[in-house]
């Protein structure tokens, strides 16, 4: 059985980013099993501009109703619904930007998370639409900040993920990358060494 893994990148500095290098290396692993297929979208080369209320409602029109400045406006979120749900794993590489994820990123979660395709309001809260998929996010930080009061950005990847009904999720930290060369050269091989063991469960 071939697993589909959907790669998304979002760091400013490409491929000088320390999260493009971990999520690179989790591709050149993956190619190299024959029974895993990737999908890599970089938000930042494909840059998604921000919601508005005119791609809103374009979402919240009828297809067959839409007008063709609607159609055009809702081609990006149905793309990325589309890609999302033709993977089986999802991997987010994330740098941490003032305690936070990329805007870049939130863009693409502005696209994929939509009541009545990706989750749905009920009596007892969001139900999430999106099942069978799992995630697995690559986080990159200048500092140490895992298990702090300051790590928000890991709780609100995963509460976002669950919108969507992806609770089964990983996460591998390359932290410290700014302290020191030593610091920086033994997060990044601690990382490399879970990627290795992620994707042997692919």
């Amino acid at each position: 059985m071939t697993t589909r893994a959907l790669v998304i990148t979002s760091s400013i500095l490409a491929d000088n980013g320390q999260s493009n290098a971990l999520a690179n290396y989790f591709v050149d692993q993956a190619n190299q099993r024959s029974n895993v297929t990737v999908t890599q979208r970089d938000v930042v080369k494909n840059a998604l501009p921000h919601l508005d209320i005119a791609e809103l409602g374009a979402w919240q029109t009828a297809a067959a109703e839409r007008s063709e400045e609607q159609k055009a406006l809702a081609v990006h979120s149905d793309e990325m619904l589309a890609e999302l749900r033709a993977n089986d794993v999802l991997v987010i590489a994330v740098p941490m930007y003032n305690l936070g994820i990329p805007s870049q990123l939130k863009a693409w979660f502005d696209r994929v998370l939509r009541a009545g395709e990706t989750f749905r309001y009920t009596e007892n809260g969001p139900q999430g639409l999106v099942e069978g998929k799992r995630a697995i996010i690559l986080a990159a930080r200048g500092g140490m900040y895992a298990g702090t009061e300051l790590d928000s950005q890991t709780p609100h990847l995963k509460t976002m993920l669950g919108l969507m009904g992806i609770t089964d999720t990983q996460v591998v930290y390359a932290e410290g990358l700014n302290i020191g060369e030593q610091q920086r050269a033994d997060a990044m091989k601690e990382a490399f060494q879970a990627i290795d063991q992620l994707v042997e469960g692919l």
